[in-house]
């Protein structure tokens, strides 16, 4: 019997150009629709609705800088269209076109990490593992 493995902090990560920038500790997401309804002269109800576009917000608690991203010196506030990563026992989750909409830190002089970060992404794609 093969054991399934549950997620950690390091299966939770930003990602950009194909390199881990920084773990994050945990996340929550939410995506929304702006949907329409099409109404038809003298008819009380709508006839039919129309899908309109999907918006992907995350909030990401406790992010920490890779020693690589940190050595190289990154900055979270510059980062831009980057990717969100989380991976689960049986699939990976890839938030896409990734842009922070605020930030917000703490910590000791000299740490990269951040308390809390609110993202807005572009896309979301389910991956089977």
């Amino acid at each position: 019997m093969i054991a399934s493995q549950f997620p950690t902090s390091a299966d939770i990560y930003l990602e950009l150009n194909g390199k881990k920038m920084a773990v994050v500790q945990s996340y929550s997401a939410q995506t929304t629709k702006t949907s329409s309804v099409v109404e038809a002269f003298g008819e009380d109800q709508p006839v039919a609705t129309i899908p309109g576009p999907k918006k992907h917000t995350l909030t990401l608690t406790r992010l920490y800088a890779t020693q690589e991203a940190a050595r190289e010196g990154m900055n979270f506030h510059d980062l831009e269209d980057f990717n969100l990563v989380i991976c689960k026992p049986d699939r990976r989750i890839i938030y896409s076109g990734c842009q922070w909409e605020n930030i917000g830190e703490s910590g000791k002089l000299g740490d990269m990490v951040l308390e809390k970060v609110n993202i807005v992404a572009a896309r979301r794609v389910e991956t089977a593992l």
